[in-house]
C-alpha cells in the first residue's frame, strides 16, 4: 500500500454528495482533508450537516473565500457555479474533480442545446475527462481535470456500453427508463421534495428531455442516434434502478450475452453482472448498493422478440457522484482503484 499523503479539499461540502466524500476521504488511506466549503455554514462543525460523521472528525466548515492550495479540489457545486469560478479554482489546485454538469459534455452546441445558455468557458471543454473510469481509464490517468458523470447517465451508459460497443443493437429505438430516490434532488428542499408532496408517489418527472441524455449519447453512439430515456422519482432515498430496452439487430442467445459482458466488465472492481436464475435478487436491486460504489448490471432476452431487457442499478450518491469522483482520483494520483472504496452494501436495510 501507497504511503502517500494527497490534501483534499471540497468546495460544496454540506450537500449530500459533499458528505458522501468527506465520509470516504475520511477514512481513505491516502488523504488528508484539508478543507470543506459552505456559505451558508461557515465555522460550524461538519457533523452539523453530516451527523453520520460525529465522533470522527473536528473539520469545520469554511468559506469559499478562505480556500487554501491543496493537491485537488472536489467540487460539489448547483448547475453553473463551477464553470463560473473555475479559474479560481484551477490557482488553488493542479488538480480537479467537478462533481457537476458543466463540463461534462465536449460539445459545446450539445450543452446550449440541453442546458438554455451557451457555455460560459467552451475553450476548457476539452480538457475535462470525462468521469467514468470504465471508458476512460487511460485518459483519468493523466488527467489534471475530471467531470464526473452524471448518476442517470452513469447507470445508463454502463448497462448499454457493451452493445452499442459492438453494434449489436439498434440504434434508432432503444428506450430506457430510470427510477430514482429523492438524494437525486440534492440537500436543499423544494415544493416536489416536501415529504406530503413525496411520499408514497411515483411521480414521471422527465417523461422526456432530460439532460442526462446528452451525456449517454455522447459516450455510447454520438449525437447522430436516437436513444429515448425517461425518469421517474420513487418513494426512496436512495439508488437509481435503469431498465432499458434494445432491440438486437440478430438473434442473440443469453449465453452469448453472458460472454459480451463478462468479456467488458469480468476484469472492473465496481462493475458486477448480476442474473441469477431465482431468488428476490436476481436482477440488479439499488437497495443492495447503498453506500457501495458498485454498478450491478443484468439482463433477460425476451422470448418471442429481438428485445433485450437490460438492467443496471447503483447508489446515486456513490457510483452516481461521490464514489466515483473518489475511483477517479485514484486513478489520477496513481494509487489502486479501489482505495478507500472496497467495503460490500448492507443487508438487510
Amino acid at each position: 500500500m501507497s504511503d502517500k499523503r494527497i490534501t483534499a479539499s471540497i468546495v460544496g461540502g454540506a450537500g449530500f454528495a459533499g458528505g458522501e466524500l468527506l465520509r470516504l476521504l475520511l477514512f481513505h488511506p491516502n488523504v488528508e482533508i484539508k478543507q470543506a466549503t459552505s456559505e451558508r455554514l461557515a465555522g460550524k462543525f461538519v457533523h452539523k450537516t453530516h451527523p453520520n460523521l460525529r465522533g470522527w472528525t473536528k473539520l469545520k466548515f469554511s468559506s469559499r473565500s478562505e480556500l487554501e492550495p491543496c493537491d485537488v479540489l472536489f467540487l460539489c457545486l448547483p448547475h453553473g457555479e463551477s464553470s463560473k469560478d473555475v479559474d479560481f479554482f484551477m490557482e488553488k489546485a493542479e488538480r480537479i474533480v467537478d462533481l457537476s454538469a458543466d463540463f461534462r459534455l465536449n460539445d459545446a452546441d450539445e450543452y446550449a442545446r440541453h442546458y438554455g445558455a451557451p457555455h460560459p468557458r467552451p475553450e476548457l471543454l476539452e480538457r475535462f475527462v470525462y468521469g467514468v473510469p470504465e471508458l476512460h481509464r487511460d485518459e483519468t490517468r493523466e488527467a489534471k481535470l475530471v467531470s464526473s458523470a452524471g448518476c442517470n447517465a452513469t447507470a445508463t451508459i454502463l448497462g448499454l456500453y457493451p452493445l452499442f460497443r459492438e453494434g449489436l443493437i439498434e440504434t434508432d429505438r432503444t428506450v430506457a427508463e430510470a427510477k430514482v430516490g429523492s438524494s437525486e434532488g440534492g440537500a436543499t428542499p423544494n415544493d416536489h421534495s416536501h415529504h406530503p408532496i413525496r411520499s408514497g408517489s411515483v411521480r414521471s418527472y422527465a417523461p422526456a428531455g432530460h439532460r442526462h441524455v446528452a451525456e449517454m449519447r455522447q459516450e455510447l453512439g454520438g449525437k447522430n442516434f436516437a436513444l429515448h430515456f425517461s425518469a421517474t422519482s420513487l418513494d426512496m432515498i436512495r439508488g437509481a434502478l435503469v431498465t432499458a430496452h434494445a432491440f438486437l439487430k440478430e438473434p442473440l442467445e443469453e449465453k452469448d450475452v453472458w460472454k459480451l459482458y463478462r468479456n467488458y466488465y469480468g476484469d472492473e472492481p465496481f462493475v458486477r453482472i448480476v442474473k441469477e436464475r431465482d431468488g428476490a435478487y436476481r436482477l440488479p436491486e439499488p437497495k443492495l448498493l447503498a453506500g457501495t460504489n458498485f454498478c450491478d448490471v443484468g439482463f433477460q432476452r425476451a422470448p418471442d422478440s429481438n428485445r433485450l431487457v437490460v438492467v443496471s442499478a447503483i447508489d446515486n450518491l456513490m457510483k452516481g457522484a461521490a464514489g466515483q469522483a473518489v475511483q477517479a482520483f485514484n486513478l489520477m494520483h496513481g494509487l489502486p482503484e479501489t482505495s478507500g472504496l472496497e467495503f460490500p452494501g448492507l443487508h438487510p436495510v
